[in-house]
């Protein structure tokens, strides 16, 4: 059976920016653009960024307990973060593999 695969919506915000979001096949948001975009094309480009290895990963655990990730580019700006918490490290690295995280 072939592996079902992430998909990615490319959407206007509230402010008319241009966001991403990547979601499961069962339908959980896994990922999501840390910030809008007044270009679609640079929005898009965010979004197929894949693996980059000039970008630096940060693992960290939030105020409640849950772990998070964090994506930075070269140039020090956030490309990506995680769209919520997770209960363990290994659970958040889980969810940035899904983004290009090659650990």
């Amino acid at each position: 059976m072939a592996k079902k695969k992430d998909s990615v919506e490319i959407y206007q915000d509230k402010r008319g920016e241009w966001r991403w979001r990547m979601t499961s096949p069962e339908g959980q948001i896994v990922g999501a653009a840390c910030e809008g975009y007044k270009d679609k094309g640079d929005c898009e480009a965010n979004a197929s960024r894949g693996k980059n290895a000039k970008d630096k990963w940060e693992f960290y655990e939030d105020k409640t307990g849950h772990w998070r990730w964090r994506r930075t580019a070269s140039n020090g700006k956030i490309v990506g973060a995680a769209a919520t918490g997770f209960p363990s490290r290994d659970d958040a690295e889980a969810n940035a593999t899904r983004q290009g995280y090659a650990g």
